[in-house]
């Protein structure tokens, strides 16, 4: 796998590069393979962490969910939060809400009033109907080594077949300008 470890230096060296800045955000709401997918398929996008993450109170324990690392002035966060919002389903409560938490992870205070008044827009656009959690990142637990970057290595498998591509085909005809070719 010498391209796994190249990409992942690359991806190291440009996120602790002291000239380029990315930003990040945990998304949760869905299976983390395909949330997983759904962003490692962005513009603007140099990592995306698959794994578990908990917040604090009763959103403590851990769910499964993805940190994104982007780049602001390639991506915005509004534009994450939109694609969030309409590739899983963050107007069901269902009964898998506690393995599947509908989620934004904020990093910061200065994020947290950012995410919140984004989300706002679209909270108002749903007629207040999403589910969606704004909530604290307190730790990320990563999936395990065979689970990383599933749809990549396997969009052939019927999960991927039925749940991810599906959703990668909804971005290519939505958010054209924003997919990688």
């Amino acid at each position: 796998m010498p391209y796994a470890n190249t990409e992942l230096l690359a991806n190291f060296y440009y996120i602790f590069s002291p000239m380029k800045k990315l930003d990040k955000i945990g998304l949760g709401g869905g299976c983390h393979w395909c949330t997983e997918a759904v962003f490692q398929s962005l513009k603007g996008v140099h990592l995306v962490e698959q794994g578990y993450i908990a917040s604090e109170g009763i959103a403590a324990s851990f769910s499964e969910a993805v940190i994104v690392h982007y780049n602001p002035d390639i991506i915005i966060l509004e534009d994450l939060i939109e694609i969030h919002l309409r590739t899983h389903k963050s107007k069901a409560n269902h009964s898998f809400r506690k393995k599947y938490r509908s989620a934004i992870y904020y990093f910061t205070e200065n994020q947290h009033l950012e995410v919140k008044m984004a989300f706002s827009v679209f909270q108002n656009a749903a007629n207040n109907q999403l589910i969606t959690q704004i909530l604290k990142f307190n730790s990320f637990e990563a999936s395990r080594e065979s689970l990383l970057n599933y749809y990549k290595n396997n969009p052939e498998k019927p999960f991927c077949e039925r749940y991810i591509t599906p959703k990668l085909d909804f971005l290519k005809s939505k958010y054209t300008e924003k997919i990688r070719p």
